[in-house]
């Protein structure tokens, strides 16, 4: 009876360990994010390793869009699980009610850069701003700051900017018509459309990463704003680019779950991953976006060193992302009007 009972048991115990092993790897969340090599290299650093971790798979959509988000929270049919938006959205939508409060008791928060983290959002990696270029199409004129966009007589082409209405054209626009860092904020919306007004017909907009490095890369356009990591990507592929880094604008995405998604458990675990230590690492050593948790550095790439914002941070310019969460409606409206203009 002993050996019937002990068997018995060990042979429940292998079968309740198999149900649970495959429902485990019948487990999914989504993760969107913004497309092209960032994206490729959050799969890489975060996605893959947390499957093989857990069983859990990950699967990828994109680009992130605001609109969307907001939809599927509203009608209650939320599709995604974990989704990479800019720190400004992620406040606001904080406040809005429309993302998942986190889990700390999963997140390691402590071990997270403080700027880059909120009770409803926790840092994707940080960034910059710059001035990239197709030095093909520029030839021996190098463009060295911000300023540049707007002579287009020297710097003949297209101008590559950022689309939405989020952090970085309207201080750049200011920085160029010579308006100090320290005196940025509040913004000056005025003097900031007039002057991107001189150049309006000359502006290629573009709403995401790949889409910018094909702008760039193709001399489509000849310089503008770009991501600093979908620069340095480029020139690992070769392409005729070259950056300034002068008053390069620092952000960050922030990586947050939607209010009411079906998989938020999984969700939390995944933001654990993404935020913790080898994932920050591994995504920085694969982008040249800088890592958020505080352990990281010590884990870089030595040789990677110049391609990342903390190396340029004696010419930088820190946006003001807190700023954005609470004017950001009333500055979009203002944004939207002026495009159909």
């Amino acid at each position: 009876m002993v050996f019937k009972k002990t068997f018995n048991t060990v042979i429940g115990a292998a079968i309740m360990g198999l149900a649970a092993t495959a429902a485990t790897a019948s487990e999914s969340l989504s993760f969107v994010s913004w497309g092209g090599t960032t994206q490729d290299a959050q799969k890489s650093a975060w996605a893959e390793p947390f499957t093989q971790e857990t069983g859990i798979k990950v699967l990828q959509d994109g680009p992130t869009d605001y609109g969307k988000l907001k939809a599927m929270v509203d009608s209650g049919n939320v599709q995604w699980d974990v989704v990479d938006v800019e720190a400004d959205f992620a406040l606001r939508a904080a406040r809005e009610g429309l993302l998942e409060p986190l889990d700390f008791s999963v997140i390691q928060r402590d071990r997270i850069d403080p700027r880059f983290v909120s009770d409803h959002g926790v840092g994707s990696f940080f960034f910059s701003f710059v001035l990239g270029y197709n030095a093909r199409r520029l030839g021996n004129q190098q463009p060295q700051d911000w300023s540049a966009l707007f002579d287009t007589a020297t710097y003949p082409g297209k101008r590559a900017l950022y689309k939405w209405p989020s952090p970085g054209v309207l201080e750049l626009a200011l920085l160029a018509d010579g308006v100090t860092p320290d005196k940025l904020y509040p913004l000056d919306l005025d003097r900031a459309f007039k002057k991107l007004d001189t150049i309006k017909k000359d502006i290629v907009w573009w709403g995401g990463g790949a889409q910018s490095q094909q702008l760039l890369a193709s001399g489509e356009v000849s310089l503008g704003q770009f991501w600093n990591g979908r620069i340095h990507a480029l020139e690992q592929e070769g392409a005729s680019v070259g950056v300034s880094w002068k008053q390069n604008l620092v952000m960050a995405d922030f990586l947050v779950i939607p209010k009411g998604a079906k998989n938020k458990d999984a969700a939390m675990k995944f933001l654990a991953t993404a935020s913790g230590a080898a994932g920050q690492a591994e995504f920085a050593n694969l982008t040249a976006y800088a890592p958020v948790n505080l352990d990281s550095v010590n884990q870089l790439e030595p040789e990677l060193a110049p391609s990342l914002p903390t190396a340029h941070a004696a010419d930088q310019v820190t946006l003001d992302f807190a700023y954005w969460a609470e004017h950001g409606n009333e500055i979009a409206a203002r944004w939207n009007e002026w495009l159909v203009k």
